[in-house]
């Protein structure tokens, strides 16, 4: 038994019983996008979280246990994504990658976004020309120190 298993499982039943991670979310009491990161295996889930999991997804007491340790971080299969949507993630960053760098500098100084202390929202915005992703990214600013 390892992560990897139990997050196929959760992703099976999840397919069996036609859940929406939405309600799955609201079921665990956490954002949609948290709660998905979590049962894909990027987040860690209390006690309580975890048996909603077991509750939804029929998971035993072992697996139940993998959710609640803190996870390998980085789920991509390879270094370059071959998924053509999370390929384009991987584009944006190549293109507007050193932009998202100067203007975070310029506004904040030398630093990171944290990818911890963060939120994001994504959400389908109504468009003429056809839907539109919205992805809002929320991370404190952490400047880099001298010592």
């Amino acid at each position: 038994m390892d992560r990897a298993t139990v997050t196929q499982k959760i992703i099976t039943a999840k397919v069996k019983q036609g859940l929406r991670w939405a309600d799955i979310a609201q079921e665990v009491g956490q954002s949609k996008e948290w709660t998905t990161a979590a049962l894909l295996g990027q987040m860690k889930l209390t006690a309580e979280q975890a048996a909603v999991a077991k509750r939804l997804f029929g998971l035993d007491d072992e697996e139940t246990a993998w959710l609640q340790i803190v996870p390998y971080k980085g789920s991509l299969p390879t270094a370059v994504p071959t998924d053509p949507l999370i390929y384009r993630f991987y584009e944006l960053v190549s293109v507007y990658g050193l932009t998202f760098k100067e203007l975070i500098s310029e506004e904040f100084g030398d630093g990171i976004m944290s990818a911890i202390d963060f939120s994001m929202d994504l959400t389908r915005e109504p468009h003429a020309n056809g839907d539109r992703v919205s992805i809002v990214m929320s991370g404190k600013f952490l400047p880099y120190k001298s010592y």
